[in-house]
């Protein structure tokens, strides 16, 4: 099924350079118009503008980061405008909505991209850094989808998707804010899957790797030169899709992509009078993934408990 996103509109925060900027050209090129959201400022959320040209948003600063994305967009035939919101802050992220739908008519597509590092041991670190990461990563999503959510769900139409990390699936050393930040993201998608459904608004996760400006100082040339940011964009393309699947992770970096889960074993009915010790004597059967399976919604879980419960009465 080819992806033609002829007439619809995308929103990119943190999209003035990088994984971002990557996002809003694959969009642009197959027909969308783009909305290029970038306050700008140093990878740390410090700097002239501000907390919001982050880890996924690229090497330039400042608003004409975005205004430069928009130019290339435009001088190769397509419709682009720039927005300088910062997402942390609810009246930008409305001002940005009201501009996209003065400027397109219309809204279909929100990519929450931005995003800060502030890396340090867990001990070391400031809890207002802690804060200010968590306030740009999930906040300024949550606050971005807020903003789109009423023209979504008027038109029953939208696709969202959130920008986790590896770092929030599997942990990284010196990431705990950004970390716990990132899967904060993917319990929020897995909450709106349900919620938005009906209103065929799709909502996934994305977890990248590529070279930006968080990573060219981290990682080896020759694994940067492997990991560009436009091959994690056919990821997000896919996800914003008319057929888009809702609820799912996409892992992606230097082409080749992956699906991701979270998965609970079988697990073992050891009775209301279960003690440590009973875990301990049957840990091997309780964390047997053999017969792993990931559940839909945490009710299903509990569903898993209470027929256990029930069928070891029986």
């Amino acid at each position: 099924m080819p992806y033609d996103f002829t007439g619809q509109v995308a929103i990119i925060t943190g999209a003035g350079g990088g994984l971002g900027r990557a996002h809003a050209h694959a969009f642009a090129r197959r027909g969308a118009m783009v909305v290029v959201n970038d306050l700008g400022g140093a990878r740390d959320g410090g700097d002239k503008a501000g907390p919001d040209s982050g880890p996924d948003s690229g090497l330039d600063s400042g608003p004409s980061a975005a205004e430069k994305v928009v130019q290339e967009i435009t001088s190769q035939g397509g419709r682009a405008l720039a927005n300088f919101g910062n997402v942390t802050s609810q009246t930008d992220m409305q001002d940005m909505v009201d501009q996209t739908m003065s400027a397109f008519g219309r809204l279909d597509i929100l990519v929450n991209n931005a995003g800060i590092l502030r890396d340090k041991t867990f001990s070391k670190m400031a809890l207002s850094d802690f804060q200010a990461v968590l306030d740009v990563h999930l906040m300024g999503s949550v606050i971005a989808t807020r903003a789109v959510l009423p023209i979504m769900k008027d038109q029953e139409y939208g696709r969202i998707v959130m920008t986790t990390s590896s770092s929030g699936l599997y942990g990284n050393f010196g990431q705990s804010n950004y970390g716990a930040a990132k899967l904060a993201l993917v319990g929020l998608t897995n909450t709106l899957k349900l919620e938005l459904f009906r209103s065929n608004i799709r909502v996934n996760a994305l977890a990248p790797v590529a070279a930006t400006r968080m990573t060219d100082d981290i990682m080896p040339p020759q694994m940067l030169d492997l990991l560009t940011p436009e091959s994690v964009s056919p990821a997000v393309l896919y996800l914003c899709g008319k057929e888009a699947p809702t609820g799912e992770i996409i892992t992606a970096g230097a082409g080749t992509f992956a699906r991701a889960q979270i998965l609970e074993s079988a697990g073992m009915f050891l009775g209301p009078e279960a003690t440590p010790e009973m875990i301990a004597e049957n840990w091997d059967d309780i964390s047997d993934m053999g017969r792993a399976k990931s559940y839909k919604q945490g009710a299903d879980q509990s569903q898993k408990f209470i027929v256990g419960a029930f069928e070891s009465e029986a």
